[in-house]
Formats: C-alpha cells, sequence, structure tokens
C-alpha cells in the first residue's frame, strides 16, 4: 500500500508539471539593468540600508478577522527573521541584516485591511503600489479578494506572490506578475478522492454518496467545480457518486436550513469550503441535528485555522483536511519547530497554521528574490521568482518553484484529521502521525 501511495504522489507531481508546461505563457524578458553614474553600475533600488517596503492585504477586520490577524503575526515573524539575526535558523537571510545585496536594507511590511471585500482589496493594492511604493505584495487569503488585488498589480507590473488563496482559477489567468505558494483547490481534490479510496480500504468505511458544502464566493464555487470535475474525469468509475450540494451566502448567520438540507441527502462524505466562522457554526448543528456523516474533508480555509479546536474542542474531533504543516510534526522538522516558537510569542501559545505558514513563506520569498535580484524593479523580481528555486525546510516539500502559469509544483498538501483536539498527519501513510479514524462516531457515541 504504501508504495502505490508513493507512486501516486509522484504522478500527481509529474502530471501537474506536464500539464502547466503544455500550456504556453508569456514570459516578459527581466528589466535590463538602470544606468548610474557609478561605474559599478549599482542595481535599482533604494539608498543602501534604505527599507524596502512590501505590502500585506489581509482581512484584518470582518468575518475572516481572527484568521488575518493570525496571519499578519506570520508575516511578522518572517519580517523579523529578515531584518534581524537567527543564525540558528537555517533559512536564506536569517544570518544577516536584512537584504545583504541591498546593503543590508530592512524589509518593511506595510498592511493592509481589504475587510474580507473584493473591492476594497483592489482599491488597498493600489494604494499600497501608488502611494506607498511597496515592491510587492502578498496576501489576500480569501481568493475572492486575491482575484482584484492581483490584477492590480498586474497592471502596474509589481509582483504578487499569494501565500494560502487556493481557487484554481487565480493561476489560470495568463498573469505575469502573480504567483501561488498553497496547493490549489483542483490538486486537493484529487487528494480528496485518494484519501477517501484509502479510507474505504483500510477501515472499510464504504464512502460512495458526496455532498458538497461551500461559501459563495470565488473560493468556494471553484472548490465544488473542482469537485464535479474530478467525479466527472476519474473518480465516478471508482464508484463516488455527488447526491447534494450546499451553498450558502458570505455573510451567513443560520446554517439550520442548510444543515436540513444535508441531512435530507444523507451523504456519506462531506466536502466543506469554509472559512472558520462558518465551519464553525455547521459542525454546531450538526451535532444539534444528530448528523454523523461517515468523514467530512475541508479544504484550505476554517478547519485550518487551530482556532476551530478552540471553538469545538472535542466536538471538533473526526474532521480532516489538507493542510501545509501540522504541530505533530514539528519534533522531526527543527526549521519549521523554531518558527513555531517565534509565533507562539505572538499569537498568546497558538500553534502556527498552514495558511499562516504558507503567509510566512510568501514573504520569505519576496524577500529572497528582492536579495538575489538586487533590485526592487518589479520585472527583475518577476525574473528570479520565475526561475529560482527557494529553499523552504519548514514545508515537507522543501522547497518552493513556480510553473509557468504561477504554481507553486512543491506545493505542501497532506490530509490531518482532528483527534483529541490535536491536528494529526493521517495521509499519506509515510507522513502518518496517526492512523484516521473513519466513519465518524455519532454524537451520542462521542465521549
Amino acid at each position: 500500500m504504501k508504495s502505490k501511495l508513493a507512486l501516486f504522489l509522484v504522478l500527481i507531481m509529474l502530471i501537474s508539471t506536464m500539464a502547466t508546461g503544455c500550456t504556453s505563457s508569456q514570459t516578459q524578458a527581466p528589466a535590463e539593468p538602470p544606468k548610474t553614474e557609478d561605474p559599478a553600475n549599482e542595481p535599482e533600488g533604494p539608498a543602501a540600508g534604505e527599507p524596502v517596503k512590501v505590502g500585506a492585504i489581509l482581512p484584518l477586520s470582518g468575518s475572516a478577522a481572527a484568521t488575518g490577524v493570525k496571519l499578519k503575526y506570520a508575516i511578522e515573524v518572517a519580517q523579523e527573521i529578515i531584518n534581524g539575526e537567527h543564525p540558528d535558523i537555517a533559512l536564506p537571510l536569517a544570518e544577516t541584516m536584512g537584504l545583504p545585496n541591498l546593503g543590508n536594507a530592512p524589509i518593511q511590511v506595510v498592511f493592509s485591511d481589504h475587510q474580507g471585500n473584493p473591492e476594497i482589496a483592489k482599491t488597498e493594492a493600489e494604494r499600497l503600489i501608488q502611494n506607498e511604493k511597496v515592491a510587492a505584495l502578498v496576501g489576500a487569503y480569501q481568493s475572492s479578494a486575491t482575484k482584484p488585488a492581483s490584477q492590480s498589480a498586474e497592471r502596474f507590473k509589481v509582483p504578487f506572490v499569494a501565500g494560502s488563496s487556493s481557487s484554481a482559477a487565480l493561476t489560470e489567468r495568463g498573469l505575469n506578475y502573480f504567483t501561488r505558494i498553497a496547493p490549489n483547490d483542483d490538486m486537493e481534490t484529487e487528494v480528496f478522492f485518494e484519501y477517501l479510496k484509502y479510507l474505504n480500504e483500510e477501515t472499510n468505511a464504504d464512502i460512495k454518496t458526496i455532498g458538497v458544502v461551500f461559501i459563495d464566493n470565488e473560493y468556494g464555487v471553484h472548490a465544488a467545480e473542482m469537485v464535479d470535475k474530478w467525479l466527472e474525469e476519474k473518480y465516478a468509475a471508482d464508484g463516488f457518486e455527488k447526491v447534494v450540494a450546499v451553498k450558502y451566502p458570505t455573510d451567513v448567520t443560520s446554517v439550520d436550513t442548510e444543515v436540513q438540507q444535508i441531512k435530507a441527502a444523507n451523504p456519506d462524505v462531506l466536502f466543506h469550503a469554509s472559512y472558520i466562522g462558518d465551519i464553525t457554526q455547521f459542525v454546531k448543528k450538526y451535532k444539534e441535528f444528530e448528523f454523523s456523516p461517515k468523514a467530512v474533508v475541508n479544504y484550505c480555509g476554517g478547519f485550518q485555522d487551530t482556532q476551530f479546536v478552540v471553538n469545538l474542542d472535542k466536538d471538533g474531533d473526526f474532521f480532516s483536511g489538507g493542510a501545509a504543516c501540522a504541530p505533530t510534526l514539528f519534533s522531526t522538522m527543527e526549521v519549521a519547530d523554531k518558527i513555531n516558537e517565534l509565533f507562539k510569542v505572538k499569537s498568546g501559545g497558538e500553534n502556527i497554521d498552514g495558511p499562516a505558514l504558507e503567509e510566512f513563506a510568501s514573504l520569505m520569498v519576496v524577500a529572497d528574490a528582492i536579495n538575489q535580484a538586487k533590485s526592487t524593479n518589479g520585472d527583475a523580481i518577476m525574473e528570479v521568482i520565475r526561475t529560482a528555486k527557494f529553499d523552504a525546510p519548514y514545508f515537507s516539500t522543501g522547497a518552493i518553484q513556480f510553473d509557468e502559469k504561477g504554481q507553486n509544483f512543491y506545493s505542501a498538501s497532506f490530509i490531518v484529521q482532528t483527534q483529541g483536539a490535536e491536528y494529526e498527519a493521517v495521509f499519506p501513510v509515510e507522513i502518518q502521525t496517526a492512523k484516521p479514524i473513519a466513519p465518524f462516531p455519532t454524537w451520542t457515541e462521542r465521549k
């Protein structure tokens, strides 16, 4: 079984690389080095030692504010590692103060709140570029906000590195200045189906019927489309069938009607595309209405936020989803563990989660690219981002590298399951910290 799973994961990477390699996209040549009066022709950028500004657009207020604050903490940790001396952390730029190729210039992150509003994300991106003169942008968590913000960055030829936005459509727009670190919902959906097949083989869960529950925005709608895509292309032949799809509004305050609809269809498994406030409401209502599916898998979003187990305690047990990290793996990942310790100082003791680690990575990549380019010119930075392989020992994959569409094909994605209010790695078997539990025990069976 292990060999089959290992072969499957290798095939996913190969297929992803081949597919993106067959799609033509226009790549701009790097800008010519600027002319200066100095015969040494110093690179374009701020005066030696002056800060290099990077804009971070996040949901710091609104329904996703609690998550946005954690993402901000992670970016601040990256900024501190870059600007301070941390020789004990084996990361590029950790041993020096600032960016050595730009006279040790510090990175200055300018944070901006898009409030979960796509139009505000767009105007904030333009303000950061035009008024703050940022060299690059990171963010914006919600794909619906990342989409317009990155389009503005494209217009101004400013690099935008998205950390945790998962809509696969973001890297299908032919943009030259956009890249994404997280796995997209297309990639996650395929892994989810393979995980269900593994559960059927290993636990006799007999999972066949599927319900899709998704928020009505770019992230949720596209995730639901990927379920249909993979059923049609591959997994209907394995006996999987969708029996219900429930879309709910972004400003949902009660999910009673939605849960009643789900319970009536009684699917074996739920695919959830929800944020932290939404998924918390759904789980509470699943308990109230005594609905116990055999499994629930969650796209990058609310479930990955460690507030999930804080909100629900053991009522949140047995849920699963894609993740870029798991605290139970940190004991074997020295760099990730040190990053987590810095994060916990800011978060009041909470562990870093997958989306936060991906946003951490976005600033590390931007800073490394600026330093390698020896310039704050957008084209020079993007040339490095397009062609370089970045060290990322805080991910299980160990690296970040972008394909022609801007998707990181070393995206760290494995399945975690909440057990005893902890996130345990359960799939693939090579990284397991615990065996998955399926089917769900009923609510009355839980201790």
